[in-house]
């Protein structure tokens, strides 16, 4: 049994995280257009160079050894729209939740209040999630409108991004916890979530990694969140989905529960 004062302790959390997740709602709702515009961008910008210029070169590519071929318009959506919910829940989960945390000290005012502060890592996490499900769902619509695919499973894709978007926030959030400063998020985006795009499949089939280095890619969040994902794109059912799940709410439940007592000892110092 954990003592009461521990940093590792189990979360106590209660439903005082929703007024904390609606303060970041009002508060971004004024910026909700602008906010979009920049969330969107890079990655349409993504799918449109890489999609139509080099899927131009490319034409078709199998996802897997031995399976069909697929326009790589559709291979490269299909993984980017996993991408962009990484990156937009990493985003919101770094810079702004830090913002949050130790610029403008919002979290020091939420906590004068009786809320806790797991209530407030909680909702820090949720808030990032939807902020990227928010985001993928306008991508989604503009593949749709775009004509990339046109599968009725894609409906599934939308709770599989949820859950993407809930992983890489408890990730996230160990960083933010560690951080001293802005400068510091750079070394996860250069050396976590750059090397993780290339080794997930999104721009190339897997198959043609060095086997080690597959191996290795199996078990990425990243890798996962693709593996559930594009079958519903081609109009298939993924293989071995409740692996890829499984794999996702380990990093997520491992990665929450280890930001908590991060920002636990954070906030005792």
């Amino acid at each position: 049994m954990l003592d009461s004062t521990s940093i590792w302790r189990l979360p106590n959390l209660s439903s005082r995280w929703w007024p904390v997740f609606l303060r970041n709602l009002l508060v971004w709702r004024k910026l909700a257009i602008p906010s979009l515009v920049g969330n969107i961008a890079e990655p349409l910008m993504w799918l449109v160079a890489f999609g139509y210029g080099m899927g131009a070169l490319v034409g078709e590519v199998a996802p897997t050894s031995g399976g069909a071929k697929v326009p790589y318009i559709l291979f490269l959506a299909s993984g980017s729209i996993c991408m962009s919910a990484m990156q937009a829940a990493s985003f919101e989960a770094l810079y702004s939740a830090f913002s949050r945390m130790h610029v403008q000290k919002t979290w020091d005012g939420i906590m004068n209040a009786p809320v806790s502060l797991d209530n407030v890592v909680m909702a820090e996490m949720l808030w990032a999630a939807f902020k990227s499900l928010f985001t993928v769902t306008a991508i989604l619509g503009v593949m749709l409108a775009l004509g990339i695919s046109h599968s009725p499973k894609l409906l599934l894709a939308w709770p599989i991004l949820l859950g993407v978007g809930i992983t890489f926030s408890c990730i996230a959030l160990i960083f933010n916890a560690l951080a001293k400063g802005y400068d510091f998020f750079t070394y996860y985006f250069t050396l976590f979530l750059t090397p993780m795009m290339f080794l997930s499949g999104i721009f190339f089939p897997r198959d043609q990694l060095p086997h080690v280095v597959k191996v290795i890619s199996d078990w990425l969040p990243l890798t996962n969140a693709v593996e559930l994902v594009r079958p519903l794109f081609m109009d298939q059912w993924p293989v071995n989905a409740w692996l890829h799940v499984a794999v996702l709410a380990a990093y997520a439940v491992f990665g929450f529960w280890l930001a908590l007592a991060l920002t636990r000892k954070r906030f005792r110092a």
